[in-house]
């Protein structure tokens, strides 16, 4: 890429998108597209068309999606399915239309069999069954994979995939109902922090800044779910409650150098085969839940409910292609959580 180049990031005020543009701006790129929701719906294809043949962009990353953790996979199938298929087709098919050079494909480590050897490398899509938890997903990431592929095949365009693992930093999703695991822990572990201290007030600020407290955790750190006030203040020794055993193991990246991957593969890299992008170590979420505890500053219960699915055993990427190209990640996770936990405070006030 030219650093006049006309660049379209689809989902920049996303956790992804929001840290390629700022990637892009540090790095001297001049010329960057953006669109939010109200001004272009990336479900609609007449409105994508009409956006693409306008503004003709060069290269495009396609980091638009609608994510969240195991619940709102749950509860929201549908939705998950539909709605990821229909930005990644839209935006892929109007990207060969008018003509963009290249176009880089933001994918999931969940596209890839629940059971599959560890770690996983790049040939083992399709394997095997998925994880059931978030199928409807997965298949749509998939689906945007093999479209570039196919394109690539049919039209000899220029689209690569990436599968980055489980991510996380500024802009993150700390709705307790959408969120993944990491962003998930930090905000219950403050919660419970600033209960335990009687910082109501606080709570009702960080209830302003990242949406509604789900009942059971107003009830596990001592609020009254109907009256959102104090139950027995004097008394109050609030618990974080956490699904699953804490067992399965993860691989997290900090999404800072997912955006340096990002800029890197537009340079380097022209296979149609996708790539992991990952930190290569992975720990236990009781690990995880350990150490975000301890950096919040948590001191209280933490109670696991192992009548909640634990999901994939293990998540763990080779990133051993990548790695052999020239490109490793450099933000060290316990860095990384405490920049996040800065960020959310100053989110919360």
């Amino acid at each position: 890429m030219e650093k006049t180049s006309k660049i379209y990031v689809a989902g920049h005020r996303g956790l992804v998108g929001s840290a390629i543009v700022r990637k892009l701006n540090s790095e001297g790129y001049t010329n960057i597209i953006t669109r939010t929701h109200g001004e272009l719906d990336l479900i609609r294809q007449g409105q994508v068309e009409t956006f693409f043949k306008k503004e003709k962009p060069d290269y495009v990353f396609l980091a638009a999606a609608k994510v969240a953790g195991i619940w709102g996979n749950n509860m929201y199938p549908a939705q998950f399915i539909y709605e990821n298929i229909a930005i990644q087709t839209n935006i892929i098919h109007a990207a060969y239309l008018h003509g963009v050079k290249k176009l880089l494909f933001l994918g999931s480590s969940c596209i890839y069999p629940k059971l599959c050897p560890q770690p996983i490398k790049e040939e083992y899509l399709l394997s095997d069954y998925l994880e059931s938890t978030n199928e409807p997903y997965a298949v749509a990431k998939i689906a945007g994979i093999k479209m570039c592929q196919s394109y690539n095949r049919q039209y000899n365009t220029r689209y690569i995939s990436a599968m980055p693992n489980n991510l996380y930093g500024p802009h993150d999703n700390f709705n307790l109902e959408t969120s993944h695991v990491l962003p998930a822990l930090i905000r219950k572990f403050h919660l419970a922090k600033i209960a335990a201290a009687g910082d109501w007030e606080g709570i009702q600020k960080d209830e302003d800044a990242f949406g509604s407290i789900p009942e059971d955790i107003k009830t596990s750190i001592g609020l009254d779910p109907i009256t959102n006030q104090p139950v027995n203040q004097s008394t109050n020794q609030p618990s974080v409650i956490l699904w699953g055993t804490g067992s399965p193991r993860r691989e997290f990246l900090h999404v800072d150098d997912l955006s340096d991957a990002c800029l890197f593969l537009m340079d380097h890299y022209d296979e149609s085969e996708p790539i992991n992008i990952g930190w290569g170590k992975d720990q236990t979420i009781r690990d995880l839940a350990e150490s975000i505890a301890e950096i919040v500053g948590y001191n209280g219960s933490v109670k696991w409910d192992s009548g909640k699915p634990d999901g994939t055993p293990r998540k763990l990427l080779d990133v051993s292609r990548l790695t052999e190209k020239g490109w490793q990640a450099k933000i060290s996770l316990e860095d990384g959580i405490r920049q996040v936990y800065r960020w959310y405070l100053g989110e919360a006030v």
